[in-house]
């Protein structure tokens, strides 16, 4: 059965759905005036391919390694065999000013977009969350960028009710940096979370949710910070 995909405008207030009901959606994003209008940030040479000797050529052996754990409801993670530099990406830090993930350099990210809007984006925020109150270190942040367009309270709000405490909130009403990331190809709805190195570069994509703190998320992204 087809259902009409949200508006990004149209905030909703459904409960998070059901696994058996999250576990399948990939909440497709009715991008058209929204992303016309906005300020697009981010685009650039990102993505652009290194040479064998460039900053990602460690990623696709990094993806290589880590593919066989993507089990569970990993399975569909897309690991890349072409190195992408994503350290470009733009979005608004805690204090609102504009940063890059570039500032993550010598970390690994797992780096979420995700909407009010969007029922299974607020169905595996806590599990985000408790993944990062467990495994954040020096080694290892999840960062999630939210990209509500109006009401910049909402999301802050939302968090709040469901005790979201480990997580940072960021934002990027301007939805520039999933227009990056559609250019790339990486972005096709919401949520999208994309496992990054060290250095900025891919390492994997995942289009829909899953538990991220469950036995074999963390496995895999224990393994991803080993050096």
């Amino acid at each position: 059965m087809s259902h009409e995909p949200p508006h990004p405008d149209r905030p909703t207030d459904a409960a998070p759905a059901p696994r058996a009901t999250w576990r399948l959606g990939l909440v497709a994003i009715a991008l058209g005036a929204a992303i016309g209008i906005a300020g697009i940030y981010g685009i650039g040479a990102l993505g652009g391919n290194d040479d064998a000797g460039g900053k990602c050529a460690a990623a696709p052996a990094a993806a290589a390694r880590l593919a066989p754990l993507a089990t569970g409801d990993l399975a569909g993670l897309a690991f890349a065999s072409t190195p992408r530099d994503l350290s470009g990406l733009t979005f608004a830090g805690a204090d609102g000013a504009k940063t890059t993930l570039a500032d993550w350099k010598g970390r690994v990210v797992l780096l979420n977009l995700w909407a009010t809007w969007c029922p299974p984006c607020r169905a595996e925020m806590p599990s985000l969350d408790r993944l990062q109150a467990g495994l954040g270190s020096k080694d290892f942040e999840v960062v999630t960028v939210n990209l509500d367009t109006r009401d910049p309270e909402r999301p802050k709000s939302f968090l709040a009710e469901i005790g979201v405490a480990a997580l940072t909130h960021r934002t990027d009403a301007t939805m520039g940096i999933f227009k990056a990331l559609q250019k790339l190809g990486l972005a096709r709805g919401l949520p999208t979370t994309i496992l990054v190195d060290r250095s900025g570069c891919e390492v994997a994509t995942l289009a829909g949710p899953a538990h991220w703190d469950g036995t074999a998320a963390k496995a895999l992204l224990a393994a991803a910070v080993k050096p």
